[in-house]
This record gives C-alpha cells, structure tokens and sequence, in this order.
C-alpha cells in the first residue's frame, strides 16, 4: 500500500488492479488517476486483472507508462527494466496457453508484518456463470514442493509467525503436477516450520475428511476455514453454474463443526443475482441462520462483461440488492457476535501485531482461529505469539490476558 509520502517521493510505482467487480475496477480507476496526479514525474506501471482484461482501456488514462497483464507479471521487474530502454507500445500482455505454467514473482521479505502470504496456486476452470477469473488468470497451475519449501525457509529466518497458503483456486492446488493440497501439507508438516500455517478461502467441493483432519489435529495449521457459499438456494446456485448443493454445504460445515468445535468458518454470500426472487433470498437468510458459520463477506451481484450471467434476464434492481446485502450482513454481524461469545472462556494462540499506538500496552493480534484479540502487553510484543485466555466480547473483537508466551 502507498501512502501519500511514498507517492511523491516514488520514481516508479507499480498498481496492481483488480476486476472481478464494477465497483473494483472503478475503484481501479480513481486509484491510477490519484496516483498520476499526485507523482506526475513517476513512472506509473499498472498490472494485474483489470490490465489482462482491458488493456486498452487503460491505455486511454493519460499518464500510465506501462500495462502488464497477469500472463505476463511474473516478469516486472525485467520488463520495467527493459521498457526504460524503449519507447514502444505500452501494453505488454498476451493471453494464456493451456499449458502455462506457474510463474513465481519471488518475495523474501514482509517489511512491518507478522504475517507472510504466499501464493502457492494459480488459475481457475470452474467457469461460475457470474465470474470474470478465469479470463483474468488463466488455466490451474501450482507452485512445486520444493520452490513452496524454500520459500518457507526464507520466511523463517525473518521472524514470521504466520504463513497464508493463497490461490485463486487453493483446492486445486497440485491437480497439474500429480499431488494435492493435503499431500503438500503432509510434507510440510514432516519437515517442520516455526511457524502456523493458515489456509485461503477453499471451494466446498475441494474440503475432503482428510484436510478437516489434518487441520483439526496438527497444531501449526491454523483452525479456520474460508468456504465460499453465494447462495443458499439450490436454483440459484444451478444458475450460478456452482457444483455443489445446499444439503452437501450444510454436511461439510456440520463435519468441520464436529471436528473443530472452536474453530472458524468463513463464507461468501452474493445476493441479487439474476433470477434471484424473494423466495430465494428468504431461502439463503434461513440456511446461513441455520449452520455454524462464523462470519460472512456479503457480495451484491455484478454483472461482468464475457460472463454469462452477463445477458442473462430477470436482473434484480439496485434497490433490492442493497436491502437484501444489509439483511446478510446484519446476519453477519449476529453470527460474529455469536462465534466471539463462544469463545469466552478459552485459551487460544495470538500473535501479537503490537499496538496502534507506540505508547499503549494494549496489543492487538489474530488466534489461530481468526479472533481478533486485544490483550495486555510489553510495549515491543509485536511479532510474538501469546497464548490468551479470552475474558470477555465485544462487537468488533474479543479480550483476554495472556498466560503464557510461547515464541
């Protein structure tokens, strides 16, 4: 992220946009001209979805030096290099091939954070009727074993304490090198990392018994699921061209409930898509009310060019679909509410990301189950793990005393 004194004293700044939504890529948009105002003697580099897309349109904003699609990010720094030599078409982009392979952008160091992402999984084929991705990132591709392992060797000589397995299709991990998701985890765990690892959001179809398993009883993976849920009709998720239905998401979160009592489990909820009634709606608000889920992103439907769900008919208007997201995300806030009651009276692994102010001895940090925790602490605790026992909740995070300090 830049702020507004980086932005000036920037010689090159690189954006990378986003398109799976309007309201994303107008935001996109504002973002770019910003920045072209504010550093107008920079070099602007625009990247990511919105660039492999709409190249073109981008090239209409005055002031972008150079357009690089996702195809062909993993080479920026080479291609920045490159285009200071040469004043050719901007747009550098070109689109995927079924046998792309996983191209790593190679990051060692996680300036000012506890927490390291690190992308592991690339690509999607699931096609959902309402989705820009897989135009946008191509076919299912996967970082190998030992890239992922010395990655992860890296990051442990910096002082991490959390790793995030990301992926545009995290469940899919493996599926073009002849391995898995669990099989990945399972030499992980064989080769030991001083730190926990937390999963990104994984299709309901992808959650197999061995991977609840695994997370239940390995205590470096973080207990907290991410399921994507976009309807809790079984019409609309038909639709939606989603593979699963409400009965087998219902089965998959009461099995993980069973397995992790105390554990945390995300969804994503769209509503207003077309074809979406008051039945359906009613439908959705009753199945979430319904299952253990701890907290929801409430997405409103929008419509996305090359999509099929683009030209279909029977669109919701605005209005609804404001009426119906502020009914999700009350429900959302209800199911918070709930899961951070719960835990009240537990003890639960924290790592402390210090505190928002450098003289407060109230530091603030994540469980391994996705609570976030205040607590009191040395002035200088960031970046180590407490256990905390949980004490009491409130509407936007949980509090607890330490009891121990673990690393």
């Amino acid at each position: 992220m830049l702020y507004e004194e980086d932005i000036k004293k920037a010689d090159h700044i690189i954006i990378n946009t986003c398109y799976v939504t309007t309201s994303a890529a107008n935001q996109c948009r504002q973002v770019i001209r910003k920045v072209i105002r504010e550093a107008p003697d920079a070099k602007i580099t625009v990247t990511g979805c919105y660039a492999q897309i709409e190249p073109e349109a981008l090239k209409a904003i005055d002031g972008i030096s150079l357009i690089v699609g996702n195809s062909l990010k993993h080479n920026l720094p080479e291609l920045i290099s490159e285009k200071m030599l040469k004043s050719n078409d901007i747009v550098l982009t070109q689109p995927f091939s079924s046998d792309f392979c996983f191209k790593q952008m190679p990051i060692k160091i996680f300036p000012g954070r506890t927490r390291a992402m690190v992308k592991i999984q690339d690509g999607c084929e699931s096609k959902c009727s309402y989705c820009i991705v897989p135009k946008a990132r191509g076919p299912y591709r996967s970082l190998p074993y030992g890239d992922i392992l010395a990655i992860l060797s890296s990051i442990a000589h910096n002082g991490i304490k959390e790793v995030v397995f990301t992926g545009i299709h995290l469940g899919m991990y493996g599926l073009d090198i002849d391995s898995s998701l669990v099989k990945l985890l399972k030499i992980i765990g064989k080769a030991g990392v001083p730190f926990r690892i937390r999963l990104s959001s994984i299709e309901p179809t992808e959650i197999t018994q061995e991977l609840i398993e695994l997370v239940a009883y390995e205590p470096w993976l973080c207990r907290h699921f991410h399921i994507p849920l976009q309807s809790g009709d079984n019409n609309v998720l038909l639709n939606m061209n989603r593979r699963y239905t409400v009965s087998e998401y219902e089965k998959i979160i009461f099995n993980i409930k069973d397995k992790i009592p105390l554990g945390s489990i995300g969804a994503d909820v769209m509503t207003g898509f077309p074809g979406e009634d008051d039945a359906a709606h009613a439908n959705t608000l009753t199945f979430i009310k319904d299952i253990p889920i701890s907290y929801l992103h409430v997405f409103p439907f929008s419509s996305r060019p090359y999509t099929p769900a683009e030209k279909m008919k029977n669109k919701v208007p605005a209005d609804i679909k404001k009426k119906r997201s502020a009914q999700l995300r009350t429900l959302g806030e209800e199911k918070r509410t709930a899961f951070f009651k719960d835990s009240i009276g537990h003890n639960f692994n924290v790592v402390s990301e210090g505190s928002n102010n450098k003289n407060s001895a109230i530091a603030k940090g994540f469980s391994d189950t996705y609570l976030p925790v205040r607590f009191k602490a040395a002035i200088g605790s960031e970046g180590s793990l407490f256990n905390v026992y949980i004490e009491q909740a409130s509407k936007s995070w949980v509090e607890g005393t330490i009891k121990n300090k673990i690393l």
